[in-house]
């Protein structure tokens, strides 16, 4: 912002004295318009062309003047434009170099390969959830919309295995594919699964034929965005008011209640504790509706003396606050 307003000064001085210099030709020399014009211009730049016409004792020294202010500045301008450019690259190096810092410390966090429209519209659902992401985008008109979004991203092509490492994919925790065709979002598979055999794969997938191409790569769940939304839409025509419920639950944060899955860590003060035991309703506001255990099992029928484990995935019902609660506890920052 700096910058442009001494670009702009110097446009105005410019203007300034080009409009100085014609006034003065006009009313000193009583010439016309478009000699006046000239003789401001080579006088300016001081190219050392031949008087238009010969010039009386006030046009010399008024001519004089004219050229000390257009050498001045001229060295003005240059250092103006020097200073800009010079700042806008180390701004961009410094930039680009805390970014990669920050990237080189993340853990556990997210990595979004391609940031299209379904790509931006996960990072927004990270973003506000709070999760640590990075993403990989080659477009520069994309890169644009990410850093005014203030994310962090690394440039390039997620096919490449130098760039998932740059961002990080050995200590991921998870890795969303949304490039624009199955053949890549294949690719990356295979190499992110390579690089972190515990990575938590998604892959985008718009042809059904290549959904068992991808769990093979290594995917651990392979999303069709049109079997989705027809699905969706053959749901909210069917059962209206299922379909508001999830979408209010899951996706308004300005909804009181929401579901969301909480990992029980080994040293939290709920394992080995009964979920009536554990009064998670009573002291958080939070209603389990379903457990996947460790072995995989999905148990979505519990009576009240099951028994929490390390490892089981909590899939719970309740406010933010409850489940930020629920979430430190399962984490074992909080006594029950």
């Amino acid at each position: 912002m700096y910058g442009k307003r001494r670009l702009l000064t110097v446009a105005s001085l410019l203007l300034g004295l080009w409009i100085l210099g014609i006034t003065g030709y006009v009313i000193i020399e009583d010439w016309n318009v478009f000699d006046a014009v000239y003789m401001t211009t080579i006088s300016l730049t001081t190219v050392g062309y031949a008087e238009v016409h010969p010039l009386s004792q006030a046009g010399r020294i008024f001519t004089a003047l004219l050229i000390t202010l257009g050498v001045g500045f001229f060295f003005y301008a240059l250092s103006v434009l020097a200073g800009a450019i010079l700042e806008g690259h180390l701004k961009g190096l410094l930039g680009k170099k805390k970014m990669e810092k920050t990237i080189s410390k993340l853990k556990q966090h997210f990595i979004i390969c391609g940031c299209g429209r379904i790509g931006m519209s996960i990072c927004r659902v990270l973003k506000e959830r709070h999760y640590p992401l990075v993403v990989i985008e080659n477009d520069p008109s994309i890169i644009q919309e990410i850093e005014v979004n203030n994310l962090l991203y690394v440039k390039g092509n997620a096919t490449h295995d130098e760039i998932l490492i740059q961002a990080g994919v050995e200590r991921a925790k998870g890795i969303i594919c949304v490039l624009s065709t199955d053949a890549d979002n294949v690719y990356i598979t295979l190499t992110a699964r390579s690089l972190n055999p515990g990575l938590s794969i998604v892959a985008r997938a718009d042809d059904a034929r290549a959904e068992n191409k991808m769990i093979q790569a290594g995917a651990n769940r392979v999303i069709s965005p049109y079997e989705i939304g027809a699905s969706r839409m053959a749901l909210a025509v069917l059962q209206p008011t299922v379909t508001e419920f999830l979408d209010l639950a899951v996706h308004s944060p300005a909804f009181e209640l929401s579901i969301e899955q909480v990992e029980i860590d080994s040293k939290s003060s709920l394992n080995g504790v009964s979920l009536i035991d554990s009064a998670l309703r009573q002291k958080l506001g939070v209603t389990v509706l379903a457990v996947r255990q460790s072995t995989g099992e999905m148990t979505l029928t519990l009576p009240p003396d099951y028994i929490i484990s390390g490892g089981d995935i909590v899939v719970a019902l309740g406010s933010r606050e409850g489940l930020n609660s629920l979430r430190e506890l399962g984490r074992g920052m909080l006594d029950s």
